[in-house]
């Protein structure tokens, strides 16, 4: 029987002492190929797993879409902040937190002691300068009447002043022959100079009567300026009045009541607030998606406190500014360390009416807005 010869390897584990590790064999070329080629694979994959990730990012192809999203955006609505126009002591407030109101309902009622006495005493004031306005109607006829009397005064001295004429030339002509005397002569001048002068004070007396009356015409519209004014008190007084109840200027929801009954508030102050049902989406894009963003594009919206519930509206307006040209405090960098940041154009989208659950909506809700640009 033929007996095998020990292999080399064999042979050197056998003499090789315990606890010492045999030599390795040395690698062959065809083993080093294979893993340098398998190495640059897996580091290819790498690179081009994190250049489409990039891409993807970034939105760029092939991963670029018509849908420009972002999470910039809010619901927005009508909030009316309702305040009195006066100061005084709230007496009344029948509503409470979070009531449904029409338009004209009662919110807040001050004590509106004080303000019916102004009223009272402004309609007294008018009822005044009405009178007065009457009582110089009855001046005017009163210096037209007096006109016409001295209108007849005048006529009446001018009779007299021609009758005593005509007896001055009859005497005239009876001096010279003896019938008249001298006297009676001197007499009848005397008397027809005096007519002469009643003539003449009648005149005067007729123009103090028409400078009168023109008086009273020039008072008229001053007393009828007052009338005026006096009227306007009573609007003013009255309007006051009315503002101490306070209305609901819509229909809508209340916010949380911040007044009580007896409280003392300031004219301005801050009672409570008023939601109305008008809603609307603000969506803070970026300028770099902007490019074919157009008015009337239909938008998806998905509201994160309804459940991520999707609804559907259209893009109203777009801003003519960027959010940071309407801010309080503009950013000057003077130091010369620019860092270009995207800005942000605020777009208004519409909630379409026709759904169901868009009454769920409140103002401040976050949402995620997507435009179809297509």
């Amino acid at each position: 029987m033929t007996q095998e010869t020990p292999t080399t390897s064999t042979t050197a584990i056998a003499e090789t002492p315990e606890g010492v590790t045999p030599p390795s064999e040395p690698n062959s070329p065809t083993r080093t190929r294979r893993v340098r080629v398998l190495s640059s694979m897996i580091f290819a994959s790498v690179a081009l797993a994190g250049i489409l990730l990039v891409l993807y990012a970034w939105r760029l192809p092939p991963f670029s879409s018509a849908i420009e999203s972002t999470e910039n955006a809010l619901v927005r609505g009508q909030v009316t902040i309702i305040g009195p126009q006066l100061a005084g002591y709230i007496v009344e407030v029948p509503v409470h937190d979070f009531q449904f109101v029409k338009a004209g309902d009662l919110l807040v009622r001050l004590d509106d002691r004080i303000y019916t006495q102004r009223l009272a005493q402004s309609i007294a004031q008018l009822q005044q300068q009405q009178a007065a306005l009457a009582n110089n109607l009855q001046q005017r006829k009163s210096a037209q009447a007096t006109i016409a009397q001295r209108q007849a005064a005048i006529a009446d001295a001018a009779a007299q002043a021609e009758q005593s004429q005509a007896d001055l030339r009859r005497n005239q002509a009876l001096v010279s022959d003896g019938s008249v005397s001298r006297r009676e002569f001197d007499v009848s001048r005397a008397s027809h100079a005096a007519k002469v002068a009643s003539l003449a004070q009648a005149k005067a007396a007729l123009e103090i009567a028409r400078q009168d009356l023109e008086t009273v015409i020039v008072n008229r519209a001053a007393l009828e300026a007052a009338v005026e004014n006096a009227k306007a008190a009573v609007e003013l007084a009255r309007i006051d009045l009315d503002n101490t109840r306070v209305i609901a200027p819509r229909d809508g929801q209340l916010g949380q009541i911040g007044t009580r009954l007896g409280a003392y508030v300031n004219s301005g102050a801050q009672l409570m607030a008023l939601v109305p049902d008008t809603l609307w989406v603000i969506a803070n894009m970026k300028e770099t998606q902007m490019a074919k963003v157009r008015i009337g594009q239909p938008v998806t919206f998905t509201v994160d406190a309804l459940d991520h519930l999707e609804l559907r509206g259209h893009v109203q307006q777009i801003s003519p500014a960027t959010g940071s040209e309407f801010a309080l405090l503009q950013a000057d960098n003077a130091t010369g360390n620019f860092v270009k940041i995207a800005q942000r154009i605020p777009v208004r989208v519409t909630v379409d009416a026709d759904q169901v659950e868009a009454h769920r909506l409140r103002p401040g809700m976050s949402v995620v807005v997507n435009i179809d640009t297509r």
